[in-house]
């Protein structure tokens, strides 16, 4: 069964992380991570609690050294004598030895190939030989061969969690920064783990840059299936930011793998309470697991088309307004007139059922806005023939339109097709119909119109970043037209239209955030600091700024951004251009300030 299509969970192994098992035979879990210090071991069993009642069934701890990873046994016996039984996962870098204490205390340990054996990155090129690099596996595995065996004496399971910018200078040298060197990362490691027998082993493969998270996975699924290994997944996007845009984004990059059956555990990661992460995470789950069981939508990859990493689909150009390599546009219902001064502009907006020159329903182009005469109808198939002669026509069909009712659009260059969702796989039945229309040689620009009756904000950025997510990711669309009745403002659901061809990185209106959740190697406060830190530079659109709770975390997981804002130590702030860093240990007060002033001495800033 092809999953772009049809929904239908991917086979995996049971692994049992304590008392709650995960693996395709049980629920997708959600989890989540404290932000508190793992030595303080009251407030961190307090947080284990209420992330416990928020619905989460893991909790992840960090644990620096030894002395963390004991306190994690610490928090355990608290919790228990409380009937609190969520398992809890320890979470390492650099340090094998508490590795080691942490698997003997706790459920769970999460590794990191990239600093577990090899040193920390210097973003230096390394050369090796083939014989060399032989070498550096197998010192992998005998860093490995205690680690192994310590979990297997106490039942612990093991995450292999690879991050984007945490790749070692060994792999990063060989295969680059690049999804195909995160696959490897962890398939090295896995391999010994077959090897000697231990299963007990989920792997995460996470970004910031969702494009490279979801090209990660797939590539990593695929080189499993052609290795007969079934591991289970964990999903999440790294540093997905604050409040509206990290729900958003995290929704385009885990939904779009959920939507394909993958995925045994997830964890949407914001810059915010570790609690209230775990809503997100439980509506997205409940979102797209409910399509299973769903009418089979028939459909085949057109030609040509890469699954793993696709390619835009092919459109003409439309009106010098859509399709080709033009980015994608953004429809919204609502009128000019509502738009405040704060608002990125549509492309288009919808007249509704305006009567003009004898037609009901039109698109106005924004930047070609004088009045109603340069307005375009939205027909029906039905209404096609009475349509007078225009330069720009909208077709509107419904998903299951059989495609040879449309060859009449092959070698048009006038006609933008809107296609509506049928069914509740709304993704999977939307690009059912555009890989036809490939294959049959018609290449007209295709805008998805997707409509929630949800009240809920929270509901429909999950439902928007989840489905039409989904479809960009695939690069099956010139255009989004998102609609929701019942939210108060037809300003904020644009917003979200917005918010979601930037997460899915194919259109960007706005400074891009990349800031992490936090833990208990957070330097500071990290929810102030986000906010403050965009508040001076939310209107340097063309810039990605990370803001990072320290140096673990840092000049590597910003991945791509441009400017970061490091924890350096208590109170202290590190400063980075790209991945160097400029200024180190700057006082906490004055960060800030000079962030602003190392962004004018590189001549990136513009007034607000």
């Amino acid at each position: 069964m092809n999953t772009t299509f049809n929904y239908n969970r991917r086979h995996t192994l049971s692994v049992n992380v304590g008392q709650i098992p995960m693996g395709s035979e049980w629920p997708i879990r959600v989890q989540s991570m404290t932000n508190t210090a793992t030595d303080d071991v009251e407030s961190s069993a307090a947080q284990c609690q209420r992330i416990a009642y928020a619905g989460a069934e893991y909790v992840r701890l960090t644990a620096q050294g030894v002395k963390q990873a004991n306190s994690i046994g610490e928090i355990s016996r608290v919790l228990r004598t409380q009937d609190c039984n969520i398992p809890l996962i320890a979470d390492i870098h650099f340090n094998p030895q508490a590795a080691l204490a942490a698997a003997a205390v706790c459920e769970g340990v999460r590794i990191n190939p990239g600093n577990f054996v090899d040193p920390a990155r210097t973003f230096k090129q390394l050369e090796y030989s083939d014989e060399e690099y032989q070498a550096e596996l197998g010192r992998i595995r005998e860093a490995l061969l205690p680690f192994i065996a310590v979990c297997r004496e106490h039942h612990t399971a093991v995450r292999l969690g690879v991050n984007h910018g945490s790749l070692s200078d060994r792999i990063m040298s060989r295969y680059g920064n690049t999804a195909a060197g995160m696959v490897e990362s962890v398939m090295e490691f896995l391999r010994v783990f077959v090897d000697e027998g231990f299963m007990d082993v989920v792997i995460s493969m996470k970004a910031s840059n969702v494009a490279v998270m979801v090209e990660a996975v797939r590539r990593l699924v695929d080189a499993m299936d052609r290795e007969d290994m079934h591991f289970p997944l964990h999903l999440g996007v790294t540093e997905a930011g604050f409040g509206e845009d990290g729900r958003i984004k995290s929704a385009v990059g885990i939904g779009t793998l959920m939507a394909e059956g993958l995925g045994d555990t997830i964890r949407v990661s914001l810059s915010e309470d570790p609690e209230l992460e775990v809503p997100v995470a439980r509506k997205l789950v409940d979102y797209i697991t409910a399509r299973a069981g769903h009418d089979l939508i028939e459909g085949e990859y057109c030609e040509g088309y890469d699954p793993l990493c696709p390619a835009r689909r092919k459109s003409v150009t439309v009106d010098g307004l859509i399709g080709g390599t033009m980015q994608p546009v953004v429809i919204a219902s609502y009128r000019p007139d509502e738009i405040d001064g704060t608002t990125v502009l549509p492309d288009f907006y919808y007249s509704g059922d305006g009567m003009i020159d004898g037609m009901h329903r039109f698109l106005v182009p924004l930047a070609r806005w004088s009045g109603e005469r340069n307005a375009y109808p939205l027909l029906t198939l039905g209404e096609w023939e009475r349509c007078p002669a225009t330069s720009l026509r909208f077709l509107q069909v419904p998903a299951s339109t059989p495609v040879q009712r449309l060859e009449f659009l092959r070698d048009r260059n006038d006609t933008v097709l809107v296609i509506t969702p049928v069914g509740i796989n709304i993704p999977g039945s939307q690009q059912a119909l555009t890989h036809a229309l490939s294959a049959h040689g018609i290449h007209c620009p295709i805008v998805m119109r997707n409509t929630y009756a949800d009240s809920s904000n929270d509901w429909l950025q999950v439902k928007a970043g989840a489905d039409l997510g989904a479809v960009l990711m695939n690069r099956r669309a010139d255009g989004i037209w998102l609609e929701a009745p019942n939210i108060h403002s037809g300003i904020e659901v644009v917003k979200y239209a917005f918010a979601v061809l930037q997460a899915a990185r194919q259109r960007i209106t706005k400074t891009e955030f990349i800031s992490c959740p936090g833990c208990g190697r957070t330097m500071f406060d990290l929810q102030s600091t986000v906010k403050r830190v965009q508040q001076a530079t939310s209107h340097l659109r063309h810039l990605k700024i990370g803001v990072m709770g320290c140096i673990v975390n840092g000049p590597g997981e910003m991945a791509d951004a441009d400017y970061g804002y490091v924890g350096a130590a208590a109170g202290r702030i590190s400063l980075y251009k790209g991945k160097q860093c400029i200024e180190m240990n700057i006082p906490e007060q004055d960060a800030i300030d000079r962030l602003l002033d190392l962004i004018k001495q590189n001549g990136d800033w513009v007034d607000p």
